[in-house]
């Protein structure tokens, strides 16, 4: 699942207007240094090499606090800086408007390029394979769709977006309903939605294609033992690796075979790249 572009949208609303209730609070006080009717520009850089991702964020904090704010991104999303600094966006309005709203535009645009910039280094780092990477739910309370809109533009795949568009049977499920068997009945029961298992043995993964699951989790497999998944699966179930993928693992984990590997790093474990917002 994806979200659509109204959907980003409406979630870019909610974490702008909430971000900025929590910096500005009751007022930007050192704002009233400035006269209310002083206009200034100012440029968004880059400091350092990486992916951009999230300049409709940080156009979107601007706009809160002022529509007339001019916002002129000068590179798009997705787009690979090599040389830095480097300027992404010019802004032009009232100069409240734009040091009020700096920090939180900083502090998104940041951290959704930090995302980008790793999730594309895992990118490359199985280039030439056929596995696909992909992301996971260990994302930062409230900016999900923000942080996983970042993994697209770094070049990964979205897993699901949250318990309710598919169903990822994990092990204390399989704990609670006595087996993997009992939690497919049960869900295949219940819903329609695409059913996942995760496996932490060849004889569980034995057992879920006995049940004809469409796909598959192996769960911190070595890369020997999930090539030895992928010869058993022998194309019956779509197999994905999770747990413990590093970038030095990355690419031997792709090679086995499997179709995915999540990576829960791309989201919980990027540093935020260096912004910087700049008068001129």
């Amino acid at each position: 699942m994806a979200l659509t572009d109204l959907d980003l949208d409406l979630e870019l609303a909610r974490i702008v207007e909430a971000a900025l209730a929590e910096d500005v609070g009751s007022g930007d006080v050192t704002g009233l240094a400035l006269d209310p009717e002083q206009r200034c520009q100012a440029l968004l850089l880059l400091k350092e090499p990486g992916v951009v991702a999230g300049l409709p964020a940080a156009r979107a904090v601007f706009a809160y606090l002022d529509p007339d704010v001019a916002f002129t991104p000068l590179v798009e999303d997705g787009g690979q800086v090599g040389d830095a600094p480097q300027v992404l966006a010019r802004l032009e309005g009232t100069a409240r408007a734009i040091l009020t709203g700096e920090r939180v535009a900083l502090n998104l645009l940041g951290r959704l390029c930090g995302i980008a910039t790793l999730t594309r280094r895992y990118v490359d780092a199985v280039e030439g394979t056929d596995a696909t990477i992909l992301d996971t739910r260990k994302t930062t309370p409230g900016l999900r769709a923000l942080e996983k809109y970042a993994v697209r533009c770094g070049g990964g795949r979205n897993h699901r977006f949250g318990l309710y568009d598919a169903a990822l049977v994990k092990d204390n499920h399989v704990r609670l309903t006595g087996g993997i068997g009992g939690a497919v009945q049960r869900l295949r029961a219940a819903t329609g939605l695409p059913l996942e298992v995760e496996v932490d043995t060849l004889d569980q993964l034995r057992e879920a294609l006995e049940l004809d699951v469409e796909r598959v989790l192996l769960d911190n497999f070595t890369p020997a033992l999930a090539r030895e998944a992928v010869a058993l699966t022998d194309r019956r179930a779509v197999l994905e690796v999770s747990g413990g993928v590093t970038l030095d693992t990355v690419r031997a984990y792709a090679e086995t075979g499997v179709d995915f590997v999540s990576v829960g790093a791309l989201t919980h474990g990027a540093r935020s790249l260096d912004v910087s917002l700049e008068v001129v």
